[in-house]
């Protein structure tokens, strides 16, 4: 498969283009345009680059690798044991609860302070020049923070508790395949790679079945009020689309695995959702990237809505037709497609 600039000639063309303007006329920042996908998908294949990527994507401050360590943490120290789980009892049921409650409060409050309240980085990398709204209508009390705080907590914290507490009684009860680290250390691992793969499978089909129309006016509009987004709006959505987007977790009910997993895999799904809608491309460190945060993939589906459904980890949308790369031309496409 060709990388995502296409032919020669495509990429002539392109490179006389600016981002696209929308929302409030332009964007504060943007990267270079047009936008690729990961080069696991480049064909002949680049090992150098192919390296280069997955080492990005796995370093110690990439959200990959602090959510992986964060569930072998919690299952060592924060999950009740197994024996525990054989009946659903309100103790180690509230104790899944309370500790994704703190962890979601601290992933997604704790950004939130550092980017939008105390502007450690400024306008530094910061796609969208608008801050979070306040006095809009379209937002429960008139504030969007509050809002996405609402339904992230209210709603998001409780169904992922709900998924995680089901898989935990499997567990518990022999129903779910268990995978021992002893029997298979290298399968084990590889588990822990596959999942992004696999939520990027499933995300992509689920988010184009929340932008079928009923089902969009019902459910999925509620978070794209969240047109300029903050760490609080990536996790706010109508309960149906909390039920969707969770589901991929029960996959573990089909193939072998830990529980360490499934904390991992749920989350991936919840936590990576606040860091992945900062807003911010980067965290800079004395003027320096650190650790990536917002793809602009996924900022230029929430400004133009029908476009980039998936992750950059899968090419569905360049498949599909639906792939925005973030120049002029391809907006200019998809619309006359669309129209």
């Amino acid at each position: 498969m060709a990388n995502v600039d296409q032919t020669a000639t495509d990429t002539a063309d392109m490179n006389q283009e600016t981002a696209p303007k929308g929302g409030d006329g332009s964007w504060n920042w943007h990267p270079d345009v047009p936008i690729e996908y990961p080069p696991l998908y480049a064909w002949p294949m680049d090992f150098n680059k192919l390296r280069a990527w997955f080492i990005l994507s796995w370093q110690p401050l990439s959200a990959n690798f602090i959510v992986a360590m964060a569930s072998v943490a919690v299952w060592f120290t924060a999950a009740p044991a197994l024996e525990r789980c054989v009946t659903f009892e309100a103790g180690w049921i509230l104790q899944i609860w309370a500790r994704n409650m703190v962890l979601m409060v601290a992933v997604a409050g704790g950004l939130h302070l550092y980017f939008h309240v105390y502007k450690k980085q400024g306008m530094k990398l910061k796609y969208d020049k608008r801050g979070m709204a306040r006095k809009n209508r379209m937002f429960t009390w008139n504030d969007q923070v509050r809002d996405n705080m609402l339904w992230t907590l209210a709603s998001g914290v409780t169904l992922w508790t709900a998924y995680e507490v089901l898989l935990m009684w499997g567990f518990a009860n022999n129903l779910v395949p268990f995978l021992q680290w002893q029997a298979h250390p290298v399968w084990f691992c590889v588990m822990f790679l596959l999942m992004p793969l696999l939520h990027s499978f499933h995300f992509y089909w689920v988010h184009r079945f929340l932008h079928w129309p009923p089902l969009y006016k019902l459910a999925h509009s509620l978070h794209h009020r969240n047109v300029n987004v903050g760490p609080w709006s990536g996790y706010s959505m109508h309960p149906i689309e909390h039920l969707l987007y969770l589901s991929s977790v029960l996959i573990h009910w089909v193939i072998a695995s830990h529980p360490i997993h499934v904390i991992f895999h749920l989350q991936y799904l919840a936590l990576t959702a606040a860091s992945s809608h900062t807003g911010y491309e980067s965290l800079l460190v004395k003027e320096k990237k650190r650790a990536y945060l917002s793809p602009f993939f996924h900022q230029l589906h929430h400004r133009f809505f029908e476009c980039n459904y998936g992750t950059a980890e899968m090419p569905w949308d360049k498949w599909f037709g639906t792939f925005h790369d973030g120049t002029a031309g391809t907006m200019k496409r998809i619309r006359d497609r669309n129209s």
